[in-house]
């Protein structure tokens, strides 16, 4: 019985030692989740993702705009609670209006979503949405509960067949495109709201950004998110909640600048909607 019992014991500790050094960052605050796929093995992922976007999508051939993408996108990293990946930062050129990231930090805006934007600002926000996402590991979530870690891991290290692998950046891609669902979309724009006031910008762009996707559809109660996936919550609520969160801030972010002609400058230089 003794012994049994050591050895119930010694499972115990080794269950919480898993469980321990599994559990890692996934928001501001020091807010933590249970992920057992690593950082390099959400890397591959990612990478294999990135690479079937970019065979069958033009990436924007103006090396001043992609450049500007990056230093935009490396403002929101330096503040952000998982700064130590490389993250990639692309335009496509496509009248689609969308951005989204794959995991291990590979972000991508279309042009189409940059000719709606009006001031770097509104860029951020987008930018720190997205980057929310890969902070928060949503993708890596999402593909943990449908396909079970180990399976994971094997298909991220080369271990599995092809076939798998394929049906992965499948999946993954359909996450970045469509959105992760009401509660990783209403997280995403929680971090991504702090992050760019802790970035120097102006939060009241993520207001204005959202507003304008909101009247695509011509209705002003379901927006873009929602023509995507109906799992996404209103866009009316997420404002609603946006506008909460900035209004419990300092009366001082209202002071913070937006680079309105910054953006301008840029946005002459994107090739016109076809």
């Amino acid at each position: 019985m003794f012994t049994i019992g050591r050895i119930k014991t010694g499972v115990l500790l080794l269950s919480l030692l898993t469980l321990l050094l599994s559990c890692v960052t996934t928001g501001p605050g020091g807010k933590r989740s249970f992920i057992i796929i690593s950082d390099a093995e959400e890397v591959e992922l990612g990478r294999g993702v990135a690479t079937e976007v970019e065979a069958t999508q033009t990436v924007l051939a103006d090396s001043v705009w992609q450049a500007y993408l990056t230093e935009v996108g490396q403002k929101i990293v330096r503040v952000c609670d998982r700064p130590d990946l490389d993250y990639q930062f692309k335009v496509i050129e496509s009248d689609q209006i969308n951005a989204f990231a794959c995991p291990g930090g590979f972000v991508y805006f279309y042009t189409g979503i940059l000719q709606m934007m009006d001031s770097e600002a509104e860029l951020a926000a987008v930018m720190a949405h997205e980057i929310s996402h890969v902070v928060g590991r949503h993708s890596v979530k999402h593909l943990q509960t449908a396909l079970g870690a180990s399976v994971l891991a094997q298909i991220a290290l080369g271990d599995a067949a092809s076939g798998a692998a394929g049906q992965v950046t499948g999946i993954v891609l359909g996450l970045a495109l469509t959105g992760y669902g009401r509660s990783h979309e209403l997280e995403a724009d929680e971090y991504g709201l702090h992050y760019m006031k802790e970035a120097g910008y102006n939060p009241n762009g993520a207001v204005t950004m959202f507003t304008k996707l909101a009247e695509l559809s011509g209705d002003r109660d379901r927006g873009f998110f929602e023509n995507l996936t109906s799992s996404h919550p209103e866009t009316q609520e997420r404002i609603a909640k946006i506008n909460e969160q900035i209004d419990a801030m300092p009366a001082s972010v209202k002071d913070l600048p937006d680079f309105k002609d910054r953006y301008q400058l840029m946005k002459k230089r994107l090739p016109p909607p076809q």
